[in-house]
Protein backbone atom coordinates (compact mmCIF):
# COMPACT_ATOMS: atom_id res chain seq x y z
CA UNK A 1 0.00 0.00 0.00
CA UNK A 2 1.31 3.10 -0.88
CA UNK A 3 0.84 6.59 1.44
CA UNK A 4 -0.01 9.46 -0.89
CA UNK A 5 -0.55 12.79 0.47
CA UNK A 6 1.22 11.94 4.06
CA UNK A 7 4.05 13.31 5.37
CA UNK A 8 5.84 11.49 8.13
CA UNK A 9 7.92 12.44 10.65
CA UNK A 10 10.15 10.47 13.12
CA UNK A 11 10.68 12.00 16.25
CA UNK A 12 14.48 10.23 17.35
CA UNK A 13 16.52 9.15 14.34
CA UNK A 14 17.64 6.21 16.11
CA UNK A 15 18.38 2.17 14.55
CA UNK A 16 14.07 1.72 14.60
CA UNK A 17 13.79 5.18 12.85
CA UNK A 18 16.04 3.73 10.52
CA UNK A 19 14.99 0.80 9.71
CA UNK A 20 11.09 2.09 9.28
CA UNK A 21 12.71 4.56 6.08
CA UNK A 22 14.79 2.10 4.76
CA UNK A 23 11.90 -0.63 4.99
CA UNK A 24 9.40 2.54 3.96
CA UNK A 25 11.26 3.19 0.98
CA UNK A 26 12.39 -0.44 -0.53
CA UNK A 27 8.40 -0.98 -0.17
CA UNK A 28 7.98 2.03 -2.02
CA UNK A 29 5.26 2.99 0.63
CA UNK A 30 6.04 6.52 0.73
CA UNK A 31 8.91 8.30 -1.47
CA UNK A 32 11.72 9.99 0.77
CA UNK A 33 10.71 13.51 0.01
CA UNK A 34 7.87 12.34 2.55
CA UNK A 35 9.88 11.49 5.47
CA UNK A 36 11.45 13.97 8.24
CA UNK A 37 13.54 13.39 10.53
CA UNK A 38 14.53 15.16 13.74
CA UNK A 39 17.30 14.08 16.00
CA UNK A 40 19.34 16.30 18.33
CA UNK A 41 22.78 15.02 16.89
CA UNK A 42 24.26 16.57 13.60
CA UNK A 43 25.97 13.82 11.95
CA UNK A 44 23.31 11.21 12.78
CA UNK A 45 20.87 13.82 10.34
CA UNK A 46 23.48 14.24 7.60
CA UNK A 47 24.23 10.44 7.61
CA UNK A 48 20.01 9.71 7.18
CA UNK A 49 19.61 12.69 4.82
CA UNK A 50 22.99 11.43 2.86
CA UNK A 51 21.50 8.03 2.98
CA UNK A 52 18.36 8.16 2.29
CA UNK A 53 17.00 11.37 0.73
CA UNK A 54 15.51 12.17 3.76
CA UNK A 55 14.52 15.83 5.18
CA UNK A 56 16.29 16.55 8.73
CA UNK A 57 15.89 19.15 11.42
CA UNK A 58 16.38 20.02 14.70
CA UNK A 59 13.43 22.75 14.76
CA UNK A 60 10.79 21.55 16.79
CA UNK A 61 8.27 23.45 15.76
CA UNK A 62 9.66 23.31 11.76
CA UNK A 63 9.41 19.44 12.19
CA UNK A 64 5.61 19.67 13.81
CA UNK A 65 4.78 21.97 11.35
CA UNK A 66 6.38 19.49 8.68
CA UNK A 67 4.58 16.66 9.47
CA UNK A 68 0.72 14.67 9.17
CA UNK A 69 1.67 11.32 10.56
CA UNK A 70 4.13 11.42 14.01
CA UNK A 71 6.62 8.18 14.76
CA UNK A 72 7.87 8.74 18.51
CA UNK A 73 10.71 7.08 17.98
CA UNK A 74 12.51 7.38 21.10
CA UNK A 75 13.46 5.60 24.59
CA UNK A 76 10.07 6.09 26.94
CA UNK A 77 12.11 7.59 29.54
CA UNK A 78 12.38 10.29 27.26
CA UNK A 79 8.60 10.53 27.10
CA UNK A 80 8.65 13.63 29.67
CA UNK A 81 10.87 15.56 27.63
CA UNK A 82 9.21 14.70 24.50
CA UNK A 83 5.79 16.23 25.74
CA UNK A 84 7.34 19.24 27.09
CA UNK A 85 8.89 20.28 24.05
CA UNK A 86 6.19 18.87 21.58
CA UNK A 87 2.85 18.88 22.98
CA UNK A 88 2.22 22.53 23.10
CA UNK A 89 2.91 21.82 18.94
CA UNK A 90 1.36 18.61 18.05
CA UNK A 91 -2.88 18.74 16.85
CA UNK A 92 -5.04 17.11 15.60
CA UNK A 93 -4.60 17.30 12.09
CA UNK A 94 -1.60 14.89 13.16
CA UNK A 95 -1.71 10.76 13.62
CA UNK A 96 0.50 10.26 16.76
CA UNK A 97 1.96 6.49 16.29
CA UNK A 98 4.65 5.51 19.41
CA UNK A 99 6.86 2.79 19.48
CA UNK A 100 7.81 3.53 23.13
CA UNK A 101 7.61 0.57 25.11
CA UNK A 102 4.98 0.22 27.94
CA UNK A 103 3.98 3.49 27.23
CA UNK A 104 -0.05 2.92 27.78
CA UNK A 105 -2.58 5.27 25.00
CA UNK A 106 -4.01 6.80 27.97
CA UNK A 107 -0.20 8.49 28.89
CA UNK A 108 -0.01 9.12 25.28
CA UNK A 109 -3.01 11.78 25.19
CA UNK A 110 -2.79 12.98 28.60
CA UNK A 111 1.10 13.97 26.92
CA UNK A 112 -0.32 15.58 23.98
CA UNK A 113 -3.53 17.02 24.52
CA UNK A 114 -3.74 18.49 21.13
CA UNK A 115 -3.62 14.91 19.60
CA UNK A 116 -6.78 12.92 19.34
CA UNK A 117 -5.67 9.90 17.43
CA UNK A 118 -2.88 7.55 19.07
CA UNK A 119 -1.55 4.47 18.10
CA UNK A 120 0.86 2.20 20.08
CA UNK A 121 3.28 -0.51 18.05
CA UNK A 122 4.99 -2.62 19.72
CA UNK A 123 7.78 -3.81 16.88
CA UNK A 124 10.85 -5.95 17.87
CA UNK A 125 14.69 -5.48 16.98
CA UNK A 126 14.11 -7.50 13.72
CA UNK A 127 12.80 -4.86 12.22
CA UNK A 128 16.52 -3.86 11.64
CA UNK A 129 16.49 -6.51 8.91
CA UNK A 130 13.31 -6.04 7.76
CA UNK A 131 11.95 -9.27 9.36
CA UNK A 132 10.21 -7.42 12.37
CA UNK A 133 7.22 -8.71 14.15
CA UNK A 134 4.99 -5.29 15.11
CA UNK A 135 1.67 -5.46 17.11
CA UNK A 136 0.21 -2.34 17.03
CA UNK A 137 -3.22 -1.13 18.93
CA UNK A 138 -5.29 2.44 17.85
CA UNK A 139 -7.47 4.55 20.05
CA UNK A 140 -11.29 4.65 19.10
CA UNK A 141 -10.67 8.24 17.54
CA UNK A 142 -8.59 6.74 14.73
CA UNK A 143 -10.37 5.89 11.59
CA UNK A 144 -10.31 3.11 9.45
CA UNK A 145 -7.84 5.17 6.96
CA UNK A 146 -5.26 5.83 9.99
CA UNK A 147 -5.21 1.88 11.17
CA UNK A 148 -4.06 1.22 7.09
CA UNK A 149 -1.34 3.98 7.31
CA UNK A 150 -0.12 2.07 10.66
CA UNK A 151 -0.15 -0.94 9.16
CA UNK A 152 1.27 -0.30 5.64
CA UNK A 153 4.34 1.69 8.01
CA UNK A 154 4.70 -1.58 9.87
CA UNK A 155 4.06 -4.64 7.12
CA UNK A 156 7.15 -2.49 5.09
CA UNK A 157 9.51 -3.76 8.27
CA UNK A 158 8.18 -7.18 8.69
CA UNK A 159 4.52 -8.56 9.49
CA UNK A 160 2.16 -6.39 11.58
CA UNK A 161 -1.01 -7.45 13.50
CA UNK A 162 -3.45 -5.23 15.43
CA UNK A 163 -4.57 -6.65 18.60
CA UNK A 164 -6.51 -5.01 21.68
CA UNK A 165 -4.00 -2.92 24.16
CA UNK A 166 -4.67 -5.13 26.95
CA UNK A 167 -2.91 -7.71 25.07
CA UNK A 168 0.43 -5.83 24.28
CA UNK A 169 2.05 -6.37 27.81
CA UNK A 170 1.80 -10.23 26.26
CA UNK A 171 3.41 -9.18 22.44
CA UNK A 172 6.01 -7.57 24.44
CA UNK A 173 6.45 -10.71 26.46
CA UNK A 174 6.56 -13.17 23.46
CA UNK A 175 7.71 -10.94 20.16
CA UNK A 176 9.59 -7.72 21.64
CA UNK A 177 11.76 -9.58 24.23
CA UNK A 178 11.60 -13.18 22.03
CA UNK A 179 14.45 -11.94 20.21
CA UNK A 180 16.58 -12.20 23.22
CA UNK A 181 15.23 -15.58 23.48
CA UNK A 182 16.66 -16.84 20.73
CA UNK A 183 20.14 -15.63 21.14
CA UNK A 184 20.13 -17.27 24.20
CA UNK A 185 18.66 -20.77 22.55
CA UNK A 186 21.42 -19.78 19.78
CA UNK A 187 24.40 -19.33 22.21
CA UNK A 188 23.33 -22.65 23.71
CA UNK A 189 23.95 -24.30 20.24
CA UNK A 190 26.74 -22.91 19.16
CA UNK A 191 28.28 -24.09 23.08
CA UNK A 192 26.61 -27.90 21.81
CA UNK A 193 27.94 -27.93 18.39
CA UNK A 194 31.71 -27.00 20.17
CA UNK A 195 30.72 -29.65 23.15
CA UNK A 196 30.44 -32.25 20.05
CA UNK A 197 33.66 -31.55 18.07
CA UNK A 198 32.85 -28.68 15.93
CA UNK A 199 35.51 -26.02 15.21
CA UNK A 200 33.31 -22.97 16.59
CA UNK A 201 32.92 -21.03 13.23
CA UNK A 202 31.69 -24.31 12.23
CA UNK A 203 29.08 -24.39 14.53
CA UNK A 204 28.40 -20.60 14.32
CA UNK A 205 27.58 -20.89 10.97
CA UNK A 206 25.53 -24.34 11.55
CA UNK A 207 23.21 -23.09 14.29
CA UNK A 208 22.76 -19.33 12.76
CA UNK A 209 21.54 -21.58 9.63
CA UNK A 210 19.31 -23.98 11.20
CA UNK A 211 17.31 -21.34 13.13
CA UNK A 212 17.16 -19.40 10.24
CA UNK A 213 15.82 -22.56 8.05
CA UNK A 214 13.53 -23.98 10.97
CA UNK A 215 11.98 -20.46 10.84
CA UNK A 216 11.46 -19.96 7.36
CA UNK A 217 10.10 -23.66 6.82
CA UNK A 218 7.48 -23.12 9.82
CA UNK A 219 6.29 -19.69 7.97
CA UNK A 220 6.19 -21.26 4.89
CA UNK A 221 5.09 -24.69 5.05
CA UNK A 222 1.80 -23.83 6.32
CA UNK A 223 2.26 -26.93 9.10
CA UNK A 224 2.08 -26.22 12.85
CA UNK A 225 5.16 -26.55 14.98
CA UNK A 226 4.11 -30.05 16.36
CA UNK A 227 3.34 -31.80 12.57
CA UNK A 228 6.77 -29.87 11.74
CA UNK A 229 8.77 -31.63 14.52
CA UNK A 230 7.37 -35.11 13.83
CA UNK A 231 8.85 -34.85 10.57
CA UNK A 232 12.25 -34.76 12.00
CA UNK A 233 11.69 -37.50 14.84
CA UNK A 234 12.33 -41.15 13.24
CA UNK A 235 11.55 -43.54 15.69
CA UNK A 236 14.54 -44.49 17.57
CA UNK A 237 16.52 -41.41 16.16
CA UNK A 238 18.62 -38.81 17.45
CA UNK A 239 16.10 -35.91 17.22
CA UNK A 240 14.09 -37.61 20.04
CA UNK A 241 17.13 -38.72 22.02
CA UNK A 242 17.90 -35.16 21.85
CA UNK A 243 13.78 -33.51 22.71
CA UNK A 244 14.08 -35.81 25.28
CA UNK A 245 16.99 -34.08 27.35
CA UNK A 246 15.26 -30.89 26.39
CA UNK A 247 12.03 -32.04 27.85
CA UNK A 248 14.22 -33.46 31.38
CA UNK A 249 15.61 -29.68 31.31
CA UNK A 250 11.83 -28.43 30.66
CA UNK A 251 12.99 -26.14 27.86
CA UNK A 252 9.04 -25.43 27.53
CA UNK A 253 7.93 -24.56 30.47
CA UNK A 254 11.28 -22.51 30.89
CA UNK A 255 10.17 -20.47 27.53
CA UNK A 256 6.75 -20.13 28.24
CA UNK A 257 7.84 -18.62 32.26
CA UNK A 258 10.08 -16.13 30.35
CA UNK A 259 7.13 -15.02 28.14
CA UNK A 260 4.80 -14.25 31.29
CA UNK A 261 8.01 -13.30 33.43
CA UNK A 262 8.66 -10.80 30.77
CA UNK A 263 4.66 -9.67 30.21
CA UNK A 264 4.77 -9.06 33.77
CA UNK A 265 7.43 -6.96 33.93
CA UNK A 266 5.90 -5.03 30.71
CA UNK A 267 3.02 -4.50 32.91
CA UNK A 268 5.05 -2.82 35.52
CA UNK A 269 6.95 -0.46 33.60
CA UNK A 270 3.34 0.87 32.23
CA UNK A 271 2.30 1.04 35.50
Amino acid sequence: MQIPDQTIGLLGGGQMAEALIRGLLAARVVAAEQLVVIDPEPARRAYLEAEYGVTSTDDPAEFAGSCTVVILAVKPQMLSMVAQNYGPLFTEAQLLISIMAGVPIQTLAESFPGVSRVVRVMPNTPALVLEGASALSCNDKTSAADQEICRAIFSAVGLCVEVPESQLDAVTGLSGSGPGYVYTILEGLIDGGVLAGLPRPTAEQLAIQTIYGAARLARESGQNAAQLKAQVTSPGGTTIRGIQVLEQNQIRAALMDAVEAAAARSRELGG
